[in-house]
C-alpha cells in the first residue's frame, strides 16, 4: 500500500518503551537484566505500535481483525484516533477486561466460540459481508511487522548493547518486528523467542524447517500466545533471524509474573511474563549476559492476577 500516512494527534503517538534496570532480578537470574516494559504503551501493550501503523497506512474506512484482546484494544483506539471503524472478532475465552476495553475505545466486539467456529472463519464471513473493509492480521501483516519494528529500533538506539533480546512468541509479529528493527540499526543482539511449552508450534517449526501448527488453541495462561501457528510473513523473517526459542512451562510463566512484581515492581499479564520465564527456564543460556526481556503487555483480569499471585 502506498501513500502518506494519516496524521495522528501528538498525544496518541507511540510512546517510547519504559526501560527498567531490574537489579533484583539480575542478581536472582545471574545476568545483567533490563526489562523493556510495554505495559505503559497506549492500551497497555506493544500492539498499539502495530495497530496505529495499520490504521494510519490503509485508506479503508473500516478494519476487521481477530484478537484475543490486546491487538483488538489497540486497533479500536488506533481507528478512533484516525477516524475509522473497526470490528474485532474475539474468542469467548478472552479476558473480560480486554473485551470491555475494545468497546470502551470505540470498537465493535464480535464474540465467537472457537470450539465451533474459528476466528479466521468468522473474519472471512464479516469480510464477505463488507468487501470494502481492510482485514488486518494481528501478526501476519507487513504493516503490523513494520509497526513492531519501532521497538527494535528503540532497543538498538538505547545505548545498552544487549547480547540478547528475549520476547514472547505467539503469531510471531513482535519477534519478527524486533529482528527487522534491530537489523535496521545494525545491532548484533541475538533475538530469542519465549513460547508456552504447551503451545510450542514455533519451536517445532524451527526444528523441522517449516511452519508447524497446533491442533487447537493451546490452553496456556499466556492468552496472547494462544495461536495455531506462526504467520507466513513472520516465518520468512524468523527462520533466519531468531537465535532460538525457549519453551516455557506453565509454572514458570506464573513464577516469572510473581517474581517480576516482587523484584522489579512490574505488574504484567501472563504473556508479558514469558520472556522472564524463558530466562528462568534456561538460566545457564543467559548467564552473565546483557539481556533485555520484553514485557509485552499488562492487561490482565483482576481475579486472574489475584489467583496467580496467590498460587505463586
Amino acid at each position: 500500500m502506498s501513500g502518506a500516512q494519516a496524521a495522528v494527534p501528538e498525544r496518541w503517538a507511540v510512546r517510547p518503551t519504559t526501560l527498567v534496570c531490574a537489579d533484583g532480578l539480575s542478581d536472582r537470574l545471574g545476568c545483567d537484566l533490563t526489562l523493556a516494559v510495554e505495559c505503559f504503551q497506549h492500551t497497555g501493550s506493544f500492539k498499539y505500535r502495530a495497530a496505529l501503523n495499520v490504521a494510519r497506512s490503509v485508506p479503508h474506512g473500516r478494519i476487521i481483525a481477530a484478537s484475543s484482546g490486546n491487538f483488538g484494544q489497540a486497533l479500536a483506539l488506533a481507528c478512533r484516533v484516525t477516524g475509522k471503524r473497526c470490528t474485532v472478532v474475539m474468542p469467548s475465552t478472552s479476558a473480560q477486561v480486554k473485551m470491555e476495553r475494545v468497546r470502551c475505545f470505540g470498537g465493535e466486539v464480535d464474540i465467537v466460540d472457537v470450539a465451533t467456529t474459528s476466528r479466521s472463519d468468522r473474519v472471512a464471513q464479516l469480510a464477505a459481508d463488507d468487501p470494502s473493509a481492510y482485514v488486518a492480521s494481528a501478526y501476519d501483516d507487513d504493516l503490523v511487522i513494520q509497526g513492531n519494528a519501532s521497538l527494535g529500533r528503540e532497543l538498538a538506539d538505547c545505548g545498552r548493547a544487549f547480547d540478547c533480546v528475549v520476547a514472547p512468541v505467539g503469531g510471531g509479529g513482535l519477534t519478527a518486528g524486533l529482528v527487522l528493527g534491530l537489523r535496521e540499526r545494525g545491532a548484533r543482539s541475538a533475538v530469542w523467542g519465549a513460547e508456552p511449552a504447551i503451545g510450542n508450534d514455533a519451536a517445532r517449526s524451527l526444528r523441522t524447517g517449516k511452519i508447524e501448527k497446533n491442533e487447537a488453541e493451546p490452553a496456556t495462561l499466556a492468552d496472547g500466545a494462544r495461536t495455531l501457528s506462526l504467520g507466513e510473513r513472520n516465518w520468512e523473517i524468523l527462520q533466519r533471524g531468531l537465535a532460538g526459542i525457549v519453551e516455557v512451562p506453565e509454572d514458570l510463566i506464573r513464577a516469572a509474573l510473581v517474581t517480576m512484581m516482587e523484584e522489579a515492581n512490574v505488574k504484567c499479564e501472563p504473556t508479558g511474563a514469558l520472556a522472564v520465564g524463558a530466562v528462568l527456564a534456561e538460566q545457564g543460556r543467559f548467564a552473565n549476559k546483557r539481556v533485555c526481556c520484553v514485557v509485552s503487555g499488562g492487561s490482565v483480569d483482576r481475579a486472574v492476577l489475584v489467583a496467580l499471585l496467590s498460587e505463586g
